[in-house]
């Protein structure tokens, strides 16, 4: 099997990559398009109570530097209903001023356009570092008005994705279910 190759590691097996290189990206406007979702539980904190959480995995396209892997997580809180409402608009599932039942199937392959930051935090070590975070989601509804589909708008990298070191409160998601299915315009 070539070294390439992606597979399950057993517990004896040999292992030669060394791990902690990212990408971190300017901030700025990108596009995107969310590779994963997980149903996952926020045990709370000072300043959130405990909620459900969804645990994304957003695929930021630079034209500079490739495709970069990114963690989002958002809460299902009412503290937070314009975050969620925020990021329903930026992948075209909710309309400005129009309630929405969020349908989380459809999350896994919407695209849209984002706000990445560059934030600072201390890590477990002491140390600063610094990583990449969604500021904010663009309405797909203000980009892509009058458009039939957005994917048009895409430009195609062949790079391999770089995966983006989490931030302190971001837990790298373990390997599980995923949520299947894309989202199509006009489908509400």
């Amino acid at each position: 099997m070539s070294q390439n190759t992606e597979r399950e590691l057993g517990w004896d097996d040999e292992i030669q990559k060394d791990g902690g290189e990212f990408t971190l990206l300017p901030a700025g406007d990108y596009n995107f398009t969310v590779t994963k979702f997980e149903r996952g539980r926020f045990t709370g904190s000072a300043k959130m109570p405990a909620c459900n959480q969804a645990k994304l995995e957003i695929t930021v396209h630079s034209p500079e530097h490739g495709d970069v892997i990114i963690f989002h997580n958002l809460f299902l809180h009412t503290k937070t209903e314009g975050l969620l409402s925020n990021f329903f608009a930026g992948i075209g599932q909710k309309k400005k001023g129009e309630p929405l039942r969020m349908n989380w199937n459809a999350v896994v392959g919407s695209k849209g356009k984002l706000k990445l930051e560059i934030n600072k935090f201390n890590g477990r070590d002491g140390e600063e570092k610094t990583n990449n975070q969604v500021k904010s989601f663009y309405s797909y509804e203000e980009l892509y008005a009058g458009q039939q589909s957005q994917q048009t708008q895409q430009p195609q990298y062949s790079q391999a994705p770089q995966y983006n070191q989490p931030a302190q409160h971001q837990a790298p998601f373990p390997t599980g279910q995923q949520q299947g299915g894309g989202f199509t315009p006009g489908q509400f």
